[in-house]
């Protein structure tokens, strides 16, 4: 598989949370190349087994990136301007000057202003726009923009894909179309070079920057022994703290903590170092912020791992990543699968001793 490509595909394909429909038959049409069986779940979840070889009924796992992205929604139309809300964790500091897309009745390109300074007090001009003073300009007058936009209509970023120098790359919506990029490479590698005796669910999910909820939903239907969330994390850049911040080129990262099974953790790590796969270690002492919490507390509980991607300038329309971690992570999570075995499951469950 082409990971750059399907990036590229997914990066410049709209999906809100919510409302991921456009994004998600993309995915459908690569994951269905290397799947037995695919569907969509009710919550909209892009569910793709592919079948192992043990014998039945045989165990499962379950792998999740989630294909959503943050975006706008129209909350009052006026003046022949929309004013807007986020959905999702959005900086208004980088709002103005974006491009966009309203979809309204039909796709209008827009951009996002606010007054400019020298229209405003003093005392104002030095302090971040609220998203309350923030809008979206279509160039539609105060009678024609509603015509074509109604409240709720959402707003998508506009911002084409960028091949950087060498495999580096930068876009919009890479958190987290780059963890569906991973899965889709790990399914690719099981076609082309492994086999496995588990059955290997693949899912994009759907609203993780909001609820969560697919995740929570496609874990209970599938019922997975082991659940893997595969994910980003942020990125190294010029004098950035040596805690929190992750080298590019280095490697996906492996996060250890109260959200990870540390046995899991144990195993992956084992393979990487089997692989000659560079890797790095995130600790995260809470929840992670991903999928992760969703699958692990979903029936009676999941052994659940996290795997990520470092990436820059997170929530923005210009996420950098480099490919060659996109690749890396593909890489050793086909090679996990293939070494799961009918003794994987006796490791992540504490026995009990019998009292003498």
């Amino acid at each position: 598989m082409d990971c750059k490509e399907f990036l590229k595909q997914l990066s410049e394909t709209p999906g809100v949370s919510g409302y991921e429909g456009p994004v998600r038959e993309v995915v459908t049409r690569e994951f269905e190349k290397y799947a037995d069986e695919i569907r969509v779940d009710t919550m909209g979840s892009v569910i793709a087994l592919r079948r192992g070889q043990g014998a039945e009924p045989r165990r499962r796992i379950m792998l999740a990136g989630h294909m959503d992205e943050i975006g706008l929604m129209v909350k009052k139309i006026k003046d022949g301007f929309l004013h807007v809300s986020q959905v999702g964790g959005i900086d208004s500091r980088i709002l103005q000057g974006q491009e966009v897309v309203v979809h309204g009745k039909r796709d209008l390109p827009g951009i996002i202003g606010s007054r400019p300074p020298h229209v405003l007090p003093p005392e104002e001009r030095e302090k971040i726009v609220p998203m309350e003073q923030i809008f979206v300009d279509v160039g539609l007058s105060e009678e024609e923009l509603p015509k074509w936009v109604r409240v709720g209509d959402l707003i998508s970023f506009r911002r084409s894909f960028t091949a950087l120098q060498g495999e580096w790359a930068s876009g919009n919506a890479f958190d987290n179309r780059v963890g569906v990029v991973v899965v889709g490479a790990c399914l690719a590698t099981l076609a082309e070079r492994w086999k496995h005796a588990w059955d290997v669910y693949a899912v994009a999910t759907c609203q993780e920057e909001i609820t969560m909820l697919g995740a929570l939903t496609a874990t209970y239907g599938i019922r997975p022994d082991i659940g893997i969330a595969i994910d980003v994390t942020f990125g190294g850049f010029s004098d950035s703290p040596e805690n929190g911040t992750f080298v590019m080129d280095g490697g996906p990262a492996l996060a250890y903590g109260p959200n990870v099974h540390p046995k899991l953790h144990e195993m992956l790590v084992e393979t990487a170092k089997e692989m000659e796969i560079p890797y790095q270690v995130e600790p995260i002492p809470r929840g992670s912020g991903t999928d992760a919490w969703g699958i692990q507390v979903t029936r009676e509980g999941v052994p659940t791992a996290v795997l990520v991607v470092p990436l820059r300038y997170m929530h923005t329309p210009v996420e950098t990543v480099c490919i060659k971690d996109i690749e890396r992570a593909g890489r050793l999570l086909a090679g996990f699968i293939a070494r799961l075995d009918d003794s994987t499951i006796e490791k992540m469950t504490p026995r009990l001793e019998a009292e003498a």
